[in-house]
C-alpha cells in the first residue's frame, strides 16, 4: 500500500507571522481574530504569533518575504480584503497580491497561506470575514498548521 503524508492540526513548537493589510481594516481585523483564534485553539501559545501590519494587500508579499527570510517562522499567513470598485485596480491588486505571496513560499521553502479575500461586493466581503460562510482567518491559520507539519515529514 502507498504511504501517505499528511499535515496534523497540532501546533507543537512551530512559530507562526500573521501579515495583515490595514485597507478595508473593519474585514481584515476580523481575519486576524479568526486566524489568531485558529491558530491558539489548536495549541499556539500567544507568544508564538507575530501580527505584522502594512498598509495594504500589494505591501503583503514584500513584508512575509521578510519574514520568511528571518528562518524564524514555520508558516506565514497572509490577511487582506481587496473588494471590487468601478476600475480594473482590483484585479490588479489582487493577482499582484497572490502572485507575491506564491513567489515568497516558493522562493524560501515555506509555507506562506494565501488569506486574501477578493470580493465583488461589501457584502461577499462581509460573509467571508466572519458571517455566513465563516471566517477565512481562522480557515487560513489551519491551513497554516496542517502544512508547516506536513513539510516536517516531507
Amino acid at each position: 500500500m502507498a504511504r501517505t503524508l499528511a499535515g496534523s492540526l497540532t501546533a507543537g513548537d512551530h512559530r507562526f507571522a500573521i501579515v495583515a493589510a490595514r485597507f478595508n481594516e473593519l474585514f481584515v481585523d476580523r481575519l486576524v481574530q479568526g486566524a489568531v483564534n485558529g491558530l491558539t485553539r489548536h495549541g499556539v501559545d500567544a507568544d508564538a504569533i507575530d501580527v505584522v501590519r502594512v498598509p495594504g494587500s500589494l505591501e503583503i508579499p514584500i513584508a512575509a518575504q521578510r519574514l520568511a527570510a528571518k528562518g524564524s517562522y514555520s508558516a506565514i499567513i497572509c490577511l487582506g480584503v481587496v473588494i471590487r470598485g468601478a476600475t480594473v485596480h482590483f484585479e490588479h491588486v489582487a493577482d499582484g497580491a497572490a502572485s507575491g505571496i506564491a513567489q515568497v513560499a516558493l522562493t524560501h521553502d515555506i509555507p506562506v497561506i494565501n488569506g486574501l479575500i477578493a470580493a465583488e461586493t461589501l457584502e461577499q466581503a462581509m460573509e467571508r470575514s466572519g458571517t455566513k460562510l465563516g471566517n477565512k482567518g481562522f480557515d487560513a491559520a489551519l491551513a497554516a498548521i496542517e502544512m508547516a507539519n506536513l513539510l516536517e515529514q516531507i
